[in-house]
């Protein structure tokens, strides 16, 4: 009685009349959701698969009838909610990220996936594409998408139009609906999406075990520990001394300590590239790609950056027909959906690059291909150049003007395109995995968003850091592609990590305008001879055969270790200086290597070579060298 009576009076007070009632009567009022409730109506369902399980769907759709409306839908293990008559957050806000298709009349579905929330049957971690999928009740993510959207074409008043999207594990579910080729799925936008959670992506870099992360994440995503996760029991004080103190990944099992079928344990149970994790590779899904299809990425995005890359390279070469487009900027995980992304950290990059992607490149691409209207995107590929800090435009990536050029590590650490002469020469350090080198030099106790372009000034000081610079540049130095890396070394031990680091040097008396000291939030931070990390990754040495196949170094005995860095895409100006930077470890962004040839996932860090000595060469018949993607000027 209580609610009609407040209906009622609505009618007649207006909407501040309402406002003020509700707060009187204690029942809080959610003017953004009212707003969305004049124009959308909610209804859930429970969309019926090939095999008879039922998955929640929530569809948002406009009260305007007068046309018929093209559908988004987006997938997600990470729960749709709210439930019941609550609107999801992104379908209140006519300001955010869903700005242009919510003014636009799109109908927005978001789906629980299988297994999750309140989805019938069983999850399964980045489910593998089912080999014969498009045979009887046979399921996979693809299938699943596949039923929901001939579900939704004749149970709404679609155009027969069908468009998916999201971001990180939604962008691997983005992928594997792309896979689906259902007649009336037009547009795909896989962003950020998990890829390779092997090579990768969240999981490991390069074999290596991401420990901050996958300790913060995965626990509180599946298991015993599901929700809560078991961050709060590691950190008391800051991640690194914290992270330092609880071990290996066999202590913090210890703590995790599910005996049920999670991805955690079947990280300890599949150290290696095996057909677990290759089977888990979303490529897998990038074959005769029907759907149009719009890959994107952030250039400092420290959890699928590799996948972004490798999702745009593998449906390049493996769907050619495929009208592919792709689109990077200068963000962090998801930072395109901030419309007021101007910068972060210390890094001011200009006006809201996140609004233009919003606006002049994601919102046309579904335009064209669900509504019929606008143009054809007249570029397949939008990239963001920083130090430049302008879009460049063009029709393949990476471009065909760039020349792989080889940038030799020198004595003295000097960096330079000539080719050491020297029948001896090489540098060393001493990797010691009781003080591992940090990710960043501020006690911190989550992983931040800014310690991709964080002032590497505090390694250089470090003496287990190798620091190669070139002189000042007298013309502007543009990369834009893969970087590869080609080390000469020996170590003493049997096993050891290496983190490679292209780094842009500022001028000495660089300063900010006063619009970038306005927007971010130490404005008074000294900004000249900073050091920006334009690209860093680490590799684990006993992969560098074979990532199915580990192999022990040869102590002492000069070895190649070669591997390629995600793309990049910076402008280094004149007056700046190219800084190359070799490490061995990344704490605790990656797990400590324990120095020796072991297991380590099941290995204490009693089982640990504590320090090793690691020499990089840079003679005649040894060079070390970093090969950066010019462009021809």
């Amino acid at each position: 009685m209580k609610y009609s009576r407040l209906i009622l009076l609505a009618a007649a007070m207006g909407f501040a009349g309402l406002t003020a009632l509700a707060q009187k009567s204690h029942e809080p009022v959610d003017s953004l959701e009212m707003k969305a409730k004049q124009h959308y109506t909610k209804r859930e369902v429970m969309i019926p698969m090939r095999d008879g399980v039922k998955l929640y769907t929530a569809i948002y759709e406009p009260k305007d009838n007068g046309e018929r409306h093209p559908i988004l839908m987006m997938r997600t293990p990470y729960s749709c909610a709210p439930y019941g008559d609550g609107f999801n957050r992104s379908v209140k806000d006519f300001d955010g990220s869903m700005k242009q298709y919510l003014m636009h009349n799109y109908i927005l579905v978001f789906q629980d996936i299988r297994g999750r929330h309140h989805s019938e049957g069983e999850f399964v971690q980045v489910r593998p594409l089912h080999p014969d999928r498009m045979k009887g009740k046979a399921i996979d993510e693809s299938t699943d998408t596949y039923d929901t959207i001939e579900w939704l074409i004749h149970n709404t008043h679609s155009n027969q139009r069908v468009g998916t999207w999201g971001i990180s594990y939604d962008g691997f579910q983005a992928t594997m609906t792309a896979a689906s080729n259902h007649p009336a799925l037009k547009a795909v936008s896989p962003q950020g999406p998990v890829t390779d959670w092997f090579l990768g992506d969240d999981r490991h870099h390069n074999g290596a075990f991401t420990f901050l992360q996958t300790t913060n994440f995965l626990p509180w995503l599946e298991g015993r520990h599901q929700g809560e996760g078991v961050m709060d029991s590691i950190v008391k004080h800051d991640v690194y001394t914290d992270f330092l103190a609880l071990g290996t990944f066999r202590d913090a099992d210890l703590l995790v300590n599910d005996t049920t079928e999670t991805l955690w344990n079947s990280i300890r149970e599949h150290p290696h590239y095996d057909s677990f994790w290759q089977a888990r590779d979303a490529r897998k899904a990038c074959y005769n790609i029907r759907p149009a299809v719009l890959v994107t990425g952030g250039l400092f995005d420290s959890e699928d950056c590799y996948g972004a890359w490798h999702t745009y390279k593998a449906i390049k070469t493996q769907s050619p027909e495929t009208e592919l487009y792709l689109a990077f900027g200068p963000w962090w995980h998801g930072a395109w959906t901030r419309r007021s992304f101007e910068g972060f950290g210390n890094i001011y990059f200009g006006e809201s690059t996140s609004a233009y992607y919003k606006d002049h490149i994601e919102y046309p691409f579904f335009r064209y291909y669900l509504e019929g209207k606008g143009e054809k995107p007249s570029h397949r590929v939008s990239v963001f150049h920083t130090g430049a800090n302008r879009w460049e435009f063009m029709d393949e990536w990476p471009a065909p003007s760039i020349s792989p050029t080889p940038f030799y590590l020198h004595e003295g650490g000097k960096v330079s395109t000539m080719a050491p002469t020297e029948t001896s020469s090489y540098s060393e350090y001493i990797s010691d995995m009781e003080h591992p080198v940090p990710f960043t030099a501020n006690p911190v106790t989550y992983r931040t968003l800014e310690f991709m372009v964080d002032d590497q000034r505090f390694a250089s000081s470090r003496p287990d850091v190798l620091t190669f610079v070139s002189p000042i540049l007298e013309d502007t130095l543009t990369l834009a592609g893969p970087i590869e890396v080609q080390l000469q070394t020996a170590i003493s031990s049997t096993d050891a990590d290496f983190m490679v680091k292209v780094i842009d040097v500022f001028p000495a008396n660089y300063k900010y305008p006063e619009e970038a000291t306005s927007y971010l939030k130490n404005s008074h931070y000294p900004m000249g001879g900073y050091q920006l990390m334009v690209r860093g990754e680490l590799f684990r040495g006993r992969y560098r055969e074979s990532f199915e196949y580990p192999k022990a170094f040869v102590p002492n005995e000069r070895t190649e270790v070669s591997y390629t860095l995600p793309d990049v895409a910076h402008v280094f100006l004149p007056g700046h200086r190219l800084m190359i930077q070799v490490q061995s470890s990344w704490f605790p962004i990656i797990d400590r290597n324990p120095q020796r040839f072991i297991d380590t996932y099941t290995c204490t860090t009693e089982d640990f070579e504590m320090q090793q000595r690691i020499r990089i060469y840079h003679q005649a018949d040894a060079p070390s060298r970093v090969i950066l993607p010019v462009v021809k000027q």
